[in-house]
């Protein structure tokens, strides 16, 4: 049953104390931050972290009401934001005039019928990269997923939506940098409330990615910006923008341009290098996708025209999206005060949201742990929470990259399982680290071997 948003009487929020807290998520960031979620239950909770208190949304008709209902109260900003801020600037990654501007310059690339446009020519560039695979398959040798996902996508990105303006050295220049700006914040999301003239771990990596990233996006907008050309690739449509005061700035092409390489290239091949532990583990689902695959997709190469013969490969990407999220933790900062869940929030005040979270609550899901595709059928979907599921956020912030992500992701997964058997992953069961995205622990590997069709 809804919950009413606005509950009366106003009461103080049930706060987790320091000392229980701040331990845990010392030892165990990710472990703990689910732990948390889960003992609220769905209500809006407060986080003792010493100086700094966020609360933390969880509860469906809460999220609803942060993400949609009343979002022009929840703003990008705050302290949570400041290392994505100082890596996207202001961008279609921010709020306010910039977030607007860049919204409606990029939205049409991204729209779903625009992606349906392209999707010949993304399955081309899909199944190029999934050739890559067949000599370490051939000579039975172990490949890195996470390097093996980026390539694939950085094809696809860099071909279909940069008009091949970044070629592909400098691609795989930018995968590692965006890897490491990832794994480089971990302290300043853990300790927020530190100065940036105190050095933390981390800021000597944030750094020196953050200046490969613009040694790669800096000359690119050098070369473009006064003279974009009519193409319909994000380069020329951000390049092209401009208003009554002219073009627009290098820096905010710059800004825009890095936040969409980030979104499309590091985010998508994190999300699919999860999938492999996942069948590793559930030998049942890999048996039946293959079988989907086969019968659907047979000798030749996956077309965007088999995807819709094959719900079960889409249940498995939506499954995938529901254990780990592309975003999967994500803050905002209370404009005006206003009652949520009976919790009176101030001005200035943080709040936390997480699909990672909710996503894995027993309140809103059965068996949440478990890697269940089916549980996307249509008849297991029906009368679902909007905001139960949330992968790509929600309202006017929702991610402008979802319909390339469940096309690109399905594209991927259907090419390497028709062509590809899979030998072996390791290993089985991957664990997450914490991060602007969540990316397992352990170095990820698969066994592949040619499928022989006579």
């Amino acid at each position: 049953m809804p919950i009413d948003v606005d509950a009366n009487p106003i009461r103080q929020a049930r706060t987790l104390p320091l000392r229980q807290v701040l331990p845990a998520i010392l030892r165990d960031p990710v472990g703990a931050v689910l732990e948390i979620g889960r003992e609220s239950g769905g209500d809006v909770v407060r986080v003792n972290l010493g100086p700094f208190r966020p609360y933390l949304i969880t509860h469906p008709d809460h999220l609803q009401h942060v993400l949609r209902g009343n979002s022009v109260n929840y703003r990008r900003d705050g302290v949570l934001w400041k290392p994505l801020h100082r890596l996207f600037g202001e961008s279609v990654m921010s709020d306010g005039p910039a977030w607007e501007q860049s919204r409606k310059v990029l939205q049409p690339v991204f729209t779903a019928k625009n992606v349906e446009t392209l999707a010949d020519r993304m399955a081309e560039a899909v199944g190029e990269g999934i050739g890559e695979l067949a000599p370490p398959a051939e000579s039975g040798l172990p490949i890195d997923v996470s390097a093996a996902m980026a390539r694939i996508v950085n094809r696809v990105v860099m071909r279909i939506f940069f008009g091949d303006k970044i070629d592909m050295a400098d691609a795989e220049r930018l995968a590692p940098a965006f890897d490491a700006v990832g794994t480089s914040v971990i302290f300043r999301y853990l300790l927020p409330f530190v100065p940036y003239r105190v050095p933390l771990p981390g800021d000597r990596a944030f750094r020196n990615a953050l200046r490969t990233i613009d040694e790669v996006v800096v000359p690119l907008v050098d070369r473009h910006r006064d003279r974009p050309d009519d193409g319909d690739d994000i380069v020329s449509v951000l390049c092209r923008a401009g208003d009554a005061g002219g073009g627009p700035s290098a820096r905010w092409v710059r800004d825009n341009l890095v936040a969409m390489l980030a979104t499309a290239t590091e985010t998508t091949a994190g999300a699919l290098t999860w999938l492999w532990p996942l069948l590793g583990a559930h030998p049942e689902v890999a048996a039946r996708l293959r079988q989907e695959i086969g019968l659907v997709v047979g000798n030749g190469p996956v077309r965007p025209a088999h995807l819709a013969d094959l719900p079960y490969t889409k249940q498995v990407v939506q499954e995938l999206l529901r254990l780990f999220p592309v975003g999967w933790l994500f803050p905002r900062m209370v404009v005006e005060p206003e009652p949520l869940g009976g919790v009176l929030l101030k001005k200035g005040e943080t709040i936390v949201v997480s699909p990672f979270i909710t996503h894995r609550m027993e309140a809103f899901w059965e068996r949440p742990e478990e890697f269940d595709p089916g549980r996307f059928s249509g008849r297991r979907s029906t009368g679902r929470h909007r905001y139960a599921y949330f992968p790509f956020g929600g309202g006017p912030h929702q991610c402008l990259g979802m319909h390339v992500f469940m096309l690109e992701a399905q594209l991927i997964i259907a090419g390497i399982l028709s062509r590809y058997e899979i030998l072996s992953c390791s290993p089985e069961v991957a664990t997450p680290q914490m991060g602007a995205s969540l990316r397992p622990r352990q170095r990820v590997e698969i066994t592949l071997r040619p499928i022989r069709r006579t």
